[in-house]
């Protein structure tokens, strides 16, 4: 177990570090609910410096936009970072092969419903969020349209998402 205090609400927490996926960024603070980042430090140490204590400074990120799933009954609040590249998202199934996979009992979500593509922008101090349908059964809408097949919209923040009758918001 090691002690873990929160950045925002400065809760102290216990964490078995055993039982953290080596896949995930960040994970939800208990008592606040803000993101809390994670960050993995390897060391490797000699008898003489055993007991020696690391202190480990946390490092400013760039942050990157974030999908909200806006709770509705039979799908529950949920928050994914978004990531430099091509992120597909859909329903959580079995057999999606969707990098964000939205917990949700919407069966008119498809299970890789649209595409999200994150840039850099040529001067290298923001991200660009191109938001496609990915050929879903029943469309994608943004802030009310229909998102055509190979349409391309840029996403900015505070968007408007529906993939069937799941709702998400965009923010930067």
């Amino acid at each position: 177990m090691i002690s873990v205090k929160c950045p925002h609400c400065e809760i102290g927490l216990k964490v078995n570090e055993t039982k953290i996926p080596q896949d995930i960024v960040s994970f939800k603070c208990p008592n606040c609910k803000k993101e809390i980042p994670i960050s993995y430090v390897h060391q490797m140490l000699s008898q003489d410096a055993e007991g020696d204590t690391v202190l480990v400074r946390k490092t400013k990120q760039q942050s990157l936009g974030k999908l909200t799933v806006l709770p509705t009954p039979g799908t529950p609040a949920q928050e994914f970072p978004l990531n430099e590249g091509i992120i597909i998202i859909g329903r959580k199934a079995k057999v999606s092969t969707a990098t964000v996979c939205i917990v949700t009992d919407d069966k008119t979500m498809s299970r890789n419903h649209l595409k999200v593509e994150v840039k850099k922008n040529q001067k290298g101090n923001g991200y660009f969020y191109y938001l496609s349908d990915n050929n879903s059964k029943n469309n994608t809408l943004y802030n009310g349209k229909c998102i055509e097949s190979g349409e391309v919209v840029v996403l900015k923040d505070n968007d408007v998402i529906v993939l069937g009758r799941t709702i998400v918001r965009f923010n930067e």
